[in-house]
């Protein structure tokens, strides 16, 4: 019975990732051991893990997760207060599959597409 994911992102530098992600985006570091080069972060019921890339040249980097929330707007609205920017191209939107959703690069330029249903 499957439960659960994790997805598993590249990332070049850390403390750079593990700042971006708690100071931007309110998660929390999870990590029991500070393992080198591996980052466990959450966020209420959803977690992503990191492991590194140095050599990771973000323009070629084509890693992308889908988070579905109940609360868009309100997540849109204080993203923007603090400031993150939105992908230029994907503004938070309703979209012909029936999805409000917008998106953000992290500093590795992970894909980070945040979704939810408007026929709820």
């Amino acid at each position: 019975m499957l439960i659960a994911i994790h997805p598993k992102l590249p990332m070049r530098n850390k403390a750079i990732t593990r700042a971006y992600y708690t100071e931007k985006l309110g998660f929390i570091d999870i990590g029991r051991v500070d393992y080198p080069g591996y980052l466990m972060l959450r966020k209420e019921d959803v977690e992503i893990h990191f492991f590194e890339f140095a050599t990771l040249d973000p323009k070629e980097n084509y890693g992308q997760v889908y988070i579905r929330t109940n609360a868009i707007d309100s997540l849109y609205q204080s993203l923007q207060e603090a400031d993150v920017p939105i992908h230029p191209n994907d503004p938070l939107q309703v979209k012909p599959w029936g999805q409000k959703e917008f998106s953000l690069l992290d500093p590795d330029h992970n894909l980070l597409t945040f979704g939810e249903s408007v026929n709820s």
